[in-house]
């Protein structure tokens, strides 16, 4: 499978993983990516924006706030979500209230970042529900790495069970946060 498609993980059966069992994931098409430079009027951003801040807005009241007749505002979401501007709707969860009070960004070096071992570790990635995000980067190190956890045995346990089983990888870099400055989902209004 080539990087550059837009891929989707979707939870498959479960497959062995070290101790534990993680669910497999398999892969489905995202939407088309919108066209570069695709053209979105104020009314469409103001439809991001709201949405971006609340995805469960009823269309009803997002209609009202961008001054659209519920039907045109429809219209215009599925429009968003047919062109792939609208990728997918989410609940966001507090980590810390489910008991994961870190958060680690992991530097990830592999042994050959030929393409085989590249579709090896990431599908590997795939199969592991901690992790959160893996980034494939440029300069001196292959991926970046997010997972949350809920105290020091679990760091522990998690760097040696999954990140150093995970195919083809000879160091690893962790980065501990202390503390959140700012985090968000939301692109900026002069993004869109």
């Amino acid at each position: 499978m080539c990087r550059r498609d837009r891929v989707h993980a979707m939870p498959g059966p479960a497959i062995p993983f070290g101790e534990r069992s993680y669910p497999s994931y398999t892969m489905r098409k995202l939407p088309a990516a919108p066209q570069r430079g695709a053209v979105l009027d104020a009314t469409d951003r103001h439809i991001l924006a709201l949405l971006q801040a609340d995805g469960r807005l009823p269309n009803v009241e997002l209609a009202e706030q961008v001054h659209l007749s519920p039907s045109a505002c429809l219209r215009r979401v599925k429009a968003l979500e047919d062109g792939g501007v609208i990728a997918q709707y989410v609940a966001l969860i507090n980590p810390r209230a489910v008991g994961r009070h870190g958060t680690s960004f992991t530097i990830v070096n592999l042994e050959s970042t030929r393409p085989e071992r590249l579709e090896a570790f990431e599908q590997a990635v795939l199969a592991v529900p901690e992790i959160l995000d893996c980034f494939y980067v440029a300069g001196g190190n292959d991926y970046l790495v997010r997972f949350v956890y809920r105290d020091a045995e679990d760091l522990e346990r998690f760097h040696a069970e999954v990140l150093q089983r995970l195919p083809g990888v000879v160091r690893t870099n962790s980065m501990l946060v202390l503390r959140t400055v700012k985090k968000t989902t939301a692109l900026p209004p002069s993004a869109l």
